[in-house]
């Protein structure tokens, strides 16, 4: 089977973030953006040509900021997702796209419905003003409310939230407030993240500085165990080690990654994984536009060793609350988990980091907090 999940990356932004290391640009070019979508279409053309697409169960659109499109550039684009991919849809197909508060409206928002997106990914971060501002945020918590508004009127019931912690000056108190907030929208599904200062950003600069007060390890894990604490009494169910969803709303798309199954990747700097063999895009728009008038706008391009994609396998599968399914690794490998990584496992179960469990091999609650220490094990 050739792969059943899409990820597409419109890099467009209205402003950079300071955090945000994410392939993404700041234009108010709107030629430059025709241009990126015309070069989109002739990679989709190719791409599912050399790989002819049997089932698409799955579409993600990440960015940068998808919702950056003006409404004719929005049509246009979903337009030619449909021409490429629609005969091909599941009946339950997810079709999500990235949305930032600031940049959607109700006309866009119904286009994005008419054409097939129906589910809705809202970057808001928070709902502290001051703290939305210290990120770059363009929106402020007033955008969050009317945007969903907007989009459960334009006939979108299935929407999540993406939150951050551990955010400079973030108090316990004002990611309480923000927690309480996020819930009162009845939303379907959270992600939630620590902030990771990355290289080639404004906060990494700062930090260099000492000029980014954060909170200390401490705080931040407290944050994470309350995170946990709230969403469970609220009815949302911890599947992954960052994302919590009302039962039946999981991420299919994203589940996709951490079962290490395979998807296409298309657009500037995206990554894809189809026929055993992973592949880099070019990510500088110029290179980009250029390669796809040559061909594919590959810069990176190779097969994934056994070994390696036994690796890959554990550690993603053990991002899911259910963890590692045992019967399926051996079924995709000829060989037990135990029998490649059996010492690693055993040192672990001891330590009270990882279990077994209805054929499945997890993190405890022990180790849920420490997981990157677990996955790194892994790693040979």
């Amino acid at each position: 089977m050739t792969p059943q999940s899409v990820y597409i990356h419109i890099p467009f932004c209205t402003n950079k973030c300071y955090y945000c290391d994410f392939n993404s640009f700041v234009t108010n070019n709107p030629q430059l953006i025709w241009d990126y979508l015309d070069a989109l279409d002739k990679e989709m053309e190719l791409t599912f040509r050399e790989q002819p697409v049997q089932e698409v169960k799955t579409i993600f659109v990440g960015g940068g900021t998808p919702t950056f499109l003006d409404h004719a550039q929005m049509r246009a684009f979903l337009q030619m997702v449909q021409n490429h991919l629609g005969k091909h849809w599941a009946a339950d197909i997810e079709f999500s796209m990235e949305a930032n508060p600031g940049t959607t409206d109700s006309e866009k928002l119904r286009i994005m419905h008419e054409l097939g997106v129906n589910r809705l990914s809202f970057g808001v971060q928070s709902f502290d003003n001051a703290l939305l501002k210290r990120l770059g945020r363009i929106h402020d918590r007033d955008d969050v409310y009317r945007s969903i508004e907007n989009a459960k009127a334009a006939g979108f019931a299935n929407i999540s939230i993406d939150l951050m912690f551990g955010l400079p000056d973030q108090t316990m108190e004002i990611f309480r407030q923000t927690l309480d907030k996020a819930f009162e929208l009845g939303t379907k599904h959270f992600s939630a993240y620590s902030l990771k200062v990355e290289e080639n950003t404004l906060f990494h600069t700062l930090y260099q500085k000492d000029q980014l007060p954060l909170p200390s390890e401490e705080a931040e894990l407290a944050m994470y165990m309350v995170l946990i604490e709230e969403m469970e009494r609220r009815g949302y169910q911890q599947y992954e080690i960052s994302n919590f969803a009302k039962p039946g709303f999981e991420s299919k798309h994203n589940k996709t990654y951490w079962l290490n199954r395979e998807y296409y990747g298309l657009g500037a700097g995206a990554h894809g994984y189809v026929c055993g063999e992973r592949h880099v895009n070019a990510g500088p728009l110029a290179i980009y536009l250029q390669k796809c008038k040559e061909g594919l706008p590959r810069v990176e391009q190779f097969a994934v060793p056994q070994e390696d994609a036994m690796e890959e396998q554990m550690i993603l599968g053990l991002r899911l609350r259910e963890g590692v399914d045992l019967a399926q690794f051996a079924s995709r490998f000829g060989v037990s988990a135990h029998e490649v990584f059996g010492t690693i496992i055993k040192e672990e179960v001891a330590k009270g980091m990882l279990e077994e469990q209805n054929g499945c091999l997890k993190l405890t609650e022990r180790g849920l907090p420490l997981g990157n220490e677990v996955f790194a094990r892994f790693l040979r």
